[in-house]
């Protein structure tokens, strides 16, 4: 898959960074299905919302299987819980073989073993603060 080529994207967790991701997946042309235990986090997605949505939880086979996980060509995993998201990363990547998983993952260590250890893309919104901070104070300017 290279850009500008569809895809066919599951989405594990619509808050307002999975429903975020969603959307704006849409609007550049990719096919989305979003998998929530939730039922209300479909209001985030719009009255409209042109992909899938499955009343579910992320870590369920059959809720993974009803979006046809094993034809995704990118799954994400945005949960708030980074349980569910290592679970759900590791269902995509072993059992559905998708080739692009990507997973939240808050504590830096676990993101950090999950990425080197089991080969999943991590993002860790922790460490990722806590750099974007580290560089602000670096570069304050302080009045004498």
């Amino acid at each position: 898959m290279t850009r500008g080529e569809d895809m066919y994207v599951v989405i594990v967790g619509c808050g307002r960074v999975g429903s975020a991701l969603a959307l704006g997946l849409i609007e550049e042309g990719h096919k989305v299905a979003v998998v929530d235990e939730d039922e209300d986090a479909l209001l985030r997605l719009g009255e409209h919302f042109p992909g899938d949505f499955v009343h579910g939880v992320g870590i369920d086979i059959k809720a993974l299987q009803r979006v046809h996980t094993e034809n995704a060509d990118a799954f994400v995993a945005a949960t708030d819980g980074d349980n569910t998201n290592l679970v759900a990363a590791q269902l995509a990547k072993e059992r559905f073989g998708v080739k692009c998983v990507v997973t939240r993952v808050y504590d830096p260590h676990r993101a950090k073993f999950f990425k080197e250890q089991m080969g999943i893309r991590t993002i860790c919104p922790t460490a990722d603060t806590i750099n974007l901070l580290a560089t602000a104070v670096r570069t304050c300017e302080v009045n004498p």
